[in-house]
This record gives structure tokens, sequence and C-alpha cells, in this order.
């Protein structure tokens, strides 16, 4: 290589960078060298599958994964067409020879990016300890070696036992006018089709192939989800779904256009599953989640499990077999029944399933629940910092021990993820160092708009006087 080589390091959910960056082919395959190296030496001949969204030269990114991991001996096996995350990590959670996968996407980040994600056999996240391993091997000069694969439908099978998931005669009955949005990205066309076929009267917008997604960010919220919220509208849909750049993230959209908050999406969907499935036993949440989940879990006789912020902590204890869905503070849901990784496709047939069996719009059902569990307002706020200070205030941080916040005594004060500050009426707050960047995230929820921002004022100030 005539240039130096570029250090690659794993995120909390895979490598991504920027196309004017460290994204090449050079690098892609400098990962999959790695990949296959420590995949082949501990399990050798094993089965390795390999998808990839619709974003700029992911398809050839996939066939470049597949090559280098084929020619370690691994049995190398290749979406045929994009494919959502969710339908790989199925297929190989299904798949007792799989070791693992690997996705070429960057998921909800805009088309300057290029990402590659690694999921295990069970199709969930793999260990960090792996993931360092991995890093270890990476080489410093790309492999010229490549083996054959095969390519493969990812798709139909896993779309089949979707479908099976929800009541069907309910839908057919029903026949609610669904908009799709799967963004541009890789749920395009699978979960319209999936509809369809399930009896919904069906309006899917971005639709045709646009690496650049439009000029939009394949994002299920606001602003990128406003030609949504505007198609319902003009539809006079009964709701709308929205699906992330590698569908692994859902959100819904109600009859008027109003987005629904992760406060909201959540416990609707929990009690779908709870009342229309019977399903039972622990709720698994990040802290950074709404109390709203909560409070709705103990409606239903669920407890409630809070693990510090990223997926591989909702994951390990998904491992445990009592849990019945998994969440994070964005939205994302996994229901391990089905598997143990979010899951934005089963979520979208779940909200129909729900509205088709309820019979009554998604605003009523919005009103009727937050009469029952009360209202929360949430926010999050970015403070970035240069890195001597974004140090120094991580230095500080496990000493913060605030009696009093924007006037208020706390109940509880823990400093599990962070630091984060619990009160009477389950308003809380928290402070949480980005563990990539110079940047403290600051969370807050409240049962008034003025309450939650005026928490979040007090932590920003707390931040400026820790540094």
């Amino acid at each position: 290589m005539d240039k130096r080589a570029d250090i690659l390091r794993f995120g909390v959910d895979g490598w991504h960078a920027r196309f004017d960056d460290s994204f090449s082919e050079e690098n892609v395959a400098r990962i999959a060298d790695a990949l296959g190296l420590v995949w082949a030496d501990s399990w050798p001949g094993a089965t390795v599958y390999v998808g990839y969204d619709t974003r700029h030269g992911a398809r050839e990114g996939a066939r470049l994964v597949a090559g280098v991991l084929a020619s370690f001996g691994l049995q190398v096996k290749l979406s045929d067409r994009p494919c959502p995350t969710p339908a790989v990590a199925w297929t190989c959670a299904r798949d007792e020879h799989a070791v693992g996968a690997v996705i070429l996407t960057s998921s909800e980040r805009s088309c300057e990016y290029g990402g590659l994600i690694v999921r295990g056999g069970d199709g969930g996240p793999v260990p960090h300890d792996l993931l360092d391993q991995i890093e270890q091997a990476i080489s410093l000069v790309p492999t010229a070696a490549r083996g054959a694969f095969e390519e493969v439908d990812l798709v139909s099978e896993y779309l089949s036992s979707l479908a099976a998931w929800v009541d069907r005669p309910s839908i057919e009955a029903a026949r609610p006018k669904v908009v799709v949005d799967a963004m541009f990205g890789a749920g395009t066309g699978h979960l319209a089709r999936l509809l369809t076929d399930l009896g919904c009267e069906v309006v899917e917008i971005h639709v045709e192939p646009r690496e650049d997604f439009g000029g939009i960010h394949p994002d299920p919220r606001d602003p990128w989800a406003d030609s949504c919220e505007q198609a319902v509208v003009a539809h006079g849909a009964d709701l709308g779904l929205l699906l992330d750049g590698d569908a692994d993230r859902a959100a819904v959209v109600d009859e008027s256009g109003a987005l629904l908050p992760a406060r909201v999406l959540v416990p609707l969907i929990l009690g779908n599953l709870v009342m229309g499935h019977g399903a039972h036993g622990r709720v698994v949440t990040t802290l950074t989640c709404s109390a709203c989940i909560e409070r709705e879990a103990s409606r239903l006789g669920c407890d409630t499990t809070s693990v510090p912020v990223g997926f591989s902590r909702v994951y390990r204890e998904m491992l445990e077999s009592d849990v019945i869905m998994g969440v994070e503070e964005y939205g994302g849901i996994c229901v391990p029944a089905h598997l143990r990784e979010r899951d934005g496709l089963l979520v979208c047939l779940l909200a129909v399933e729900m509205l088709a069996r309820a019979a009554k719009s998604v605003s009523t059902m919005t009103a009727e629940l937050e009469s029952t569990i009360g209202t929360m307002w949430y926010a999050r706020r970015d403070l970035r910092l240069d890195p001597a200070a974004s140090q120094a205030f991580r230095n500080v941080l496990p000493g913060l021990n605030p009696g009093t916040l924007a006037g208020r005594e706390p109940v509880e004060v823990s400093h599990a993820d962070g630091l984060r500050a619990q009160f009477e009426d389950d308003s809380w707050v928290l402070i949480r160092p980005s563990r990539t960047s110079s940047v403290v995230r600051v969370y807050a929820e409240a049962p008034t708009a003025a309450a939650r921002d005026a928490l979040l004022s007090a932590v920003c100030d707390l931040v400026k006087r820790g540094l």
C-alpha cells in the first residue's frame, strides 16, 4: 500500500466510516480477512451468511466479503438481493452449521457512510472479546485471496415466518390502508409485499433505487419521517410504517400524520404481545428508556430489568428464557421468541395486527394508553466538548452526587452508566459520556415539558461546572 494503513476499530454495532475517509475496498477486505481467520480457526468449514443493504457499493462490498471469507474454507452464502439485517440474522440463527453473519450496511446513517455489521451464530451481537480478537487479527495489507461462494434467497422463508406470527384472519377482515416507507433502504418491497399478502391496502413510497436515499437519512424519526406523515394524511391511511436503512428498527405514524414516540409505541406493542399473544415474562430496557414502558409492563404483570446503554447489554439479558421483549432508547424492539435481535418488520406487523384486532384508530389507542399510564415528556441534549474537556469530565463524573437538581431532591442516584438521578414522580435525568466521541449526552423525562427542560438545564450546568 502506498499510504499508512488505517487503524480499524469496531463500535457498539459494527464498523462504520465515511466513504471519503476510511471506508474503502481495501479496508473491507482487511476486516473480512480477520473475520475469516478467526472463524475458520475456531470453527473450520462452518457456514457464514452475508447480506447487504441498498447504499452505494453495498452489493460489491458484500461480494468481496463473501469471496475473502470463502478463501478460508468457510461455506459462504450470500444474499441474492438487498435484504433486511433481521432476515440475515434469522436465517443464520436457524442454521445449526452457521457460525455468524456479516451485513454490509450502515443502518440509519446517511449515504456518506458505509458499514459492516457482524452477528453471531444465533443472529445476535458477537461478544466484545471476539470483536477484540478480530481487531487484533486485522492485517495491514488487504488479502488477494478469494474463494467460491453461493448466492441464495435469504428473504422468502423469513417473510413467511413473520406472516405466521400474526392474526391473518383479523387483518384480512379489517383490510387496513397502510403507507409503507422503507426510506429507500433494505426493507424496500419486502414489507409492502408481506402486508399486501396479508390483505392490507398498501401505498409504498420511496421505492425507486436511490443510493443517495433521496437526500434523507434512512432514520425513522423527524424530520426524515415527514414524507410518510404527509402520505398518510394525503391517502387517508389508517397508519404509516417506517423502517430504517437496514430494517432492524421501525416507527409508526397514526392516521392524523403524527409519529408515535417510543414511549407510546413500545407499550402498545408490549400490550399486544401480552394480551394478544399470551406472552408473559420480563421486559429488558436500557437506562435511557421511558418510564412509560415500565409503567405499562407493571400494569400487565411483567417485571422490568434496566441495563446500561447498548443493545449488547440487552442481548445478554435475553439469553435467559423469561424475557419477552428487549428495548433500546430509540425504540428498537426485540422479541426473543422470534429472534435475539431487533426486527423492524415484526414490529410493523404487530402494529397492523393490533390495529385490526382493536377496531380502533391508532390515535384512540394512544389516548387510552396515556389515560391509563399517564404522559411523560422525554428529550435528549448532546453537549459537544473538546477531547481534553471530555476526558476531564469522565474523570470527575464518578464523584458527582448532586443533592438537588432543578430544586428537586433525587430519591436515588446511580453511577451504573454515567450518572442517573431518579425522582418520586418517575422523573429522571441521566448524564452519559459517549464511548466513541467527545460528546456528553444528557437525557431527561418528566410529567411536564417544563419540568423536563428544567432538569436538562440543571444537568447541563452541572456538566459545565464539573469541567
